[in-house]
């Protein structure tokens, strides 16, 4: 359903930044793990909307005089819905909200929830005999609310994450790839290599980097596929078709580079574990490796799909 500012073509307001990012601009989102003082202001924003009342939109609490009437947020109600949609959190005491999670994925779960649960609370009448306000709700103000105060989060602590407008957590990816991938439409004539490369688009900026890694999967998959889309069946014969349409006549130096960078990601694709497990395939050690070797063939294909 399309929010109320895209009917009406009003535009989302610009983040909030303090006077330091203005000035030095932001720090670099390197950062994978959610630490301490980022849980921290996680922690403070969803104790703020259990004791506002915002996430009594989805677990409420009634007043006793009237029916369906929310007064405010049934935290233990609250607590045991997330413990049961995040099976990681069971057996840990998150009614205080004062234990960090195990994981970042854990964290990166829980706001994904939280969003799913918040509206903004809108004060109603007060009922002076229980002494509490009836509270109605915004649902679209409070999530981007929520939306805002988190992304604030992981910006100031150099988090390489990003909560979207659709409620999923996205993973930023490394800038010199981010607007190339963010744009990637494939229409290659081939559907099953369009698939192969959109699964591997979508897998790279997941915050799971056992996913990540399956998108390097999917991308030597299509770098496979790709050398078998001739009229022929020669593997050989189709590459040296795609470098010669992609360097031209014009260019036989870069035609040589681009032959030995071939053949280097298909001996790299041999030699660590991305399609295979073999017991003689190094696996690639850090996240980082999977980001580069991903830049590296996504770079190549992509010069070749737009040359040929």
């Amino acid at each position: 359903m399309p929010k109320i500012r895209d009917i009406f073509g009003i535009e989302e307001p610009a983040p909030i930044t303090y006077f330091s990012e203005r000035e030095e601009g932001e720090i670099p989102r390197e950062n994978e793990e959610i630490d301490d003082n980022a849980w921290g202001g996680i922690q403070a924003l969803i104790q703020a909307g259990i004791d506002n009342g915002s996430f009594g939109a989805k677990y409420p609490i009634t007043c006793d005089e009237g029916e369906g009437i929310v007064t405010g947020c049934d935290k233990d109600a609250f607590a045991r819905a997330m413990q049961a949609d995040i099976p990681n959190l069971q057996g840990q005491e998150y009614h205080s909200w004062n234990e960090k999670p195990r994981r970042t994925l854990d964290i990166l779960d829980m706001i994904e929830f939280c969003w799913r649960c918040i509206g903004e609370p809108i004060r109603k009448d007060y009922h002076e005999f229980l002494n509490h306000h009836h509270l109605d709700f915004d649902i679209e103000a409070g999530q981007d609310k929520f939306r805002d105060d988190i992304n604030r989060i992981f910006r100031s602590n150099g988090l390489v994450y990003e909560l979207t407008e659709h409620g999923h957590i996205e993973r930023l990816v490394p800038p010199v790839l981010r607007e190339k991938l963010a744009s990637a439409q494939f229409c290659t004539g081939d559907a099953d290599l369009d698939r192969m490369l959109e699964a591997a688009r979508c897998k790279f900026i997941n915050p799971n980097e056992a996913i990540r890694r399956e998108a390097l999967e999917s991308l030597w998959d299509a770098w496979e596929r790709l050398k078998t889309l001739g009229e022929g069946s020669d593997k050989k014969a189709q590459v040296t078709y795609l470098l010669d349409q992609t360097a031209g006549l014009l260019s036989p130096k870069f035609r040589e580079a681009l032959e030995k960078e071939a053949n280097e990601l298909t001996r790299i694709g041999n030699n660590f574990q991305i399609r295979h497990s073999e017991r003689n395939q190094e696996r690639l050690a850090r996240s980082e490796h999977v980001d580069y070797l991903f830049h590296r063939l996504f770079a190549l294909i992509q010069v070749i799909l737009r040359s040929v």
